[in-house]
This record gives C-alpha cells, sequence and structure tokens, in this order.
C-alpha cells in the first residue's frame, strides 16, 4: 500500500488485495451470487462455477468481491491513517481478475486552516432608522390589502379588474394554453404578454373584441415565440379597488389588539419595520464578521467540498420551488438555463460557505469553545415549547443532537467574534 500525495489534503492510494484474502472473497461472493441466480438443471447455489461463468459471466461475483474488498480496505486505512475525511473516498478499479484486485483510493482530508487575525478587526453593526415615508408607504400597502373590489359601470380603464373570457388563435387555429374563463385581470399589471391589456381599456361589459398581439422572440413557449396571434375576447364585467377608511369597522378587520386608530397604527408600523431592519442588520452584522474573517485566513480548499456544497444548495433550491408549486423542469425552461449554468452561478458562494465553515470550526478550536450535553438538551427543551412539538420532531429537522450540538457551537463562535471586534 503506497500514499502518494497530490497536495495538502489529498492522498491517493494503490491497494491491491490478492492471494488467500482475494480468493476467500471471491469464493464467498460466489456462493452469494450463484443462490440469487439460476442454471438450468441445478437448484440455485448448486451449479458448478465453470457452467455458472458460462452462463452469466464471472464480473457478477467479482464485483461483489470488489465491493467487499474496496469496504475493508478503507476501514483499514481510517483505522491506520485517523483521516479527518470531508468527501466520499474516490475509487478506481485498474484490475479485477480470479487471483487479484488492484484498484486505487482517493481520499479527501480535512484542511489546515491558518487565521492571520480574527479580532479587533473593527466591524461595526448599521445603525436602524424608520423613516416617516416607510411607514407611510407600508400603510399604503396594508390599506390596499384590506381593500374591497366593487362592480363598476362604464368602460375599463387602466387599474380595474375585468372579468374576462379568453381564447387565442394563430392563423385561425386555437393552441394549447390559450384558453381562459372568468379571469380576473388587473390592467397594467403586465400579467399578460404586451399589448394585450392595453387593447382592452375602453371595453364596457358583455363586450367582445379581437385582441391582436405579436408574442415575445423569448417567449417560453417555443412553438409560440415571435407568432402574431388573436385573441378572441369576452368581458363579464369590471371591478374596480376601493380603499378602505381607517374606520371602526376597519379597525375591527385589522384585529390587532391595542390598535385602534391611526395614531396607534402607524407605531405598530414602525415597530414592524424596524425589528424587521434590526434583523436585517444583525444578519449583515455576522455576514461581515464571517467574510473579514474568511479574508484574512489561508486554506488550500478541496474542489469535493465546494461541488459537495454546491449540490446541497441546488437541492435546497429544488426544495424552495416545489414549495412555491413550481417545478424544477419548469423553472429551467422559464429562465432559458441548463442546470450547468445553475451550479456555474453557485460555485462562488459555495466556496465562500465552506471557507466561512471551516475559518469558524479553525476559530472554536483556537479558542476551545464547547457546548456541554446540558446546554443542547436545554436547547431542545426550549424549541419544543416555542413551536409547541416533541423532541424527535426538532431532531427530525436539525437532524441529530450531534448536529445541533455544531449550531450551538458555531453560535458560540459568532457570539465570542462580536465580543472580540
Amino acid at each position: 500500500m503506497a500514499d502518494k500525495k497530490k497536495n495538502k489534503n489529498r492522498h491517493e492510494l494503490k491497494i491491491e488485495v490478492k492471494g488467500e484474502e482475494w480468493k476467500k472473497l471471491v469464493d464467498e461472493s460466489f456462493q452469494k451470487v450463484s443462490k440469487e441466480k439460476t442454471v438450468d438443471g441445478f437448484r440455485k447455489g448448486k451449479a458448478p462455477r465453470n457452467l455458472f461463468d458460462k452462463k452469466y459471466g464471472k464480473e457478477s461475483y467479482l464485483i461483489e468481491a470488489a465491493n467487499k474488498a474496496v469496504d475493508g480496505e478503507f476501514r483499514k486505512v481510517l483505522l491506520e491513517k485517523k483521516y479527518q475525511l470531508v468527501a466520499e473516498p474516490q475509487i478506481h478499479i485498474t484490475k479485477l481478475e480470479d487471483d487479484v484486485l488492484e484498484f486505487t483510493m482517493t481520499l479527501i482530508e480535512q484542511p489546515e486552516v491558518v487565521i492571520k487575525k480574527y479580532t479587533g478587526l473593527g466591524v461595526k453593526k448599521d445603525k436602524v432608522k424608520v423613516t416617516n415615508e416607510e411607514i407611510e408607504h407600508q400603510l399604503s400597502h396594508l390599506l390596499e390589502r384590506f381593500s374591497e373590489l366593487v362592480i363598476k359601470e362604464g368602460t375599463v380603464e387602466k387599474g380595474d379588474i375585468a372579468v374576462i373570457d379568453f381564447e387565442g388563435f394563430i392563423d385561425g387555429v386555437a393552441f394549447d394554453g390559450g384558453k381562459g374563463e372568468n379571469y380576473s385581470l388587473e390592467i397594467g399589471s403586465g400579467q399578460f404578454i404586451p399589448g394585450f391589456e392595453e387593447q382592452l381599456i375602453g371595453m364596457k361589459k358583455e363586450e367582445d373584441r379581437d385582441v391582436h398581439v405579436t408574442f415575445p422572440e423569448d417567449y417560453h413557449e417555443e412553438s409560440l415565440k415571435g407568432k402574431e396571434a388573436v385573441f378572441k375576447v369576452h368581458v363579464h364585467e369590471i371591478k374596480v379597488k376601493m380603499t378602505r377608511e381607517m374606520d371602526e369597522e376597519f379597525f375591527n378587520d385589522l384585529a390587532l389588539e391595542g390598535v385602534h386608530d391611526e395614531k396607534a397604527l402607524k407605531e405598530e408600523i414602525k415597530k414592524s419595520i424596524e425589528a424587521q431592519k434590526e434583523q436585517d442588520a444583525e444578519n449583515k452584522y455576522i455576514n461581515d464578521l464571517i467574510e473579514a474573517v474568511s479574508k484574512n485566513a489561508e486554506v488550500d480548499i478541496p474542489e469535493e467540498m465546494v461541488f459537495d456544497t454546491t449540490e446541497m444548495m441546488l437541492e435546497d433550491m429544488k426544495q424552495r420551488l416545489a414549495m412555491q408549486g413550481i417545478s424544477y423542469e419548469m423553472y429551467l425552461e422559464f429562465s432559458h438555463q441548463t442546470e450547468e449554468d445553475i451550479k456555474n452561478q453557485m460555485e462562488k458562494e459555495a466556496f465562500a460557505r465552506v471557507l466561512a465553515r471551516l475559518t469558524l470550526e479553525e476559530i472554536k478550536k483556537l479558542e476551545n469553545i464547547t457546548v456541554t450535553a446540558e446546554e443542547v438538551d436545554e436547547k431542545l427543551k426550549e424549541m419544543t415549547e416555542k413551536y409547541k412539538t416533541t423532541e424527535e420532531e426538532i431532531l427530525k429537522e436539525v437532524g441529530s443532537k450531534e448536529m445541533l450540538r455544531y449550531d450551538l457551537e458555531m453560535n458560540k463562535v459568532i457570539d465570542f467574534l462580536k465580543e472580540k471586534n
């Protein structure tokens, strides 16, 4: 067994398994595999090896033997070398025969981190201020959210809600996805393709109109790109948003404790904006701290760590899309991107995440920052009470007590950095 280092973190081992050790693995694997397959004239597991080989080939049980050998050698290496691995081992079989197995095993070890300086960096937290304009803006959004739609007489105007039926045709033929009934369309919202909404202005209730449009060249549906179309539109009714008055009925509907007039509502809005800004400022402060410390770290990050983190980020993105009811394939189509494009965009952030994690872990070691079992249990109890659930459910979300301990350790490191900067 030879250990050939390509760099500080990468260990390439050339391993050979032969003689009685290999013969025993091959025999055991043959016995296992032969019991799962049938040779004419013999019960499973009873056919001579030469007949089994003739029908199924040796590869079926040699590969099984190779897998066992690789697992065994991997365990030996970990016991002997005490490597702290950060990626799955890479296995490349170079020879697989009756009498010998040869393969290379590439192991990626936790890289060494050297931090020049991590205290006294002068990172400051942004001060938070709420303006009257922000309060008024939030208030207008709130009033709009509680606004009522009322039937309007007359014609469609910008800002109105037109309840319409529509069906699209290209060269006189209806196309898939171009039909809708009782659709509420806000005029000027830009929900439909350019030119559609503007042509509804001036229409009356129960009026029909042909709307002529051209699909954009970058439209998400390939078959419609650049095509001229005619939509037959019928208006059922016209609605307009009526902004609520801040009267007693409005505050009852709002149902905010202690809020019964405009002054109290504005104060509540101010508190809400302030709390969000404080959280944003805190998050930025932590990110700025970690970034400042990471810039002072020297570390040779294995590309496998960046790759694994990119894959994790991609899975998180897919889950977020699914929660919004958007399939990953649909997102790729709409955004005109390939998976490779997305991964390339994520790589820079993935590298920064790995660097930050390694840097914080090194500070934890340097400062001997620890979390006790009691602290883990206390946090677990706090979370069950906060979210009104069981410890089992919390651990299912977090992963395990060890992962919870790790998160608490990283929080302690960040608290240390705040204190020392």
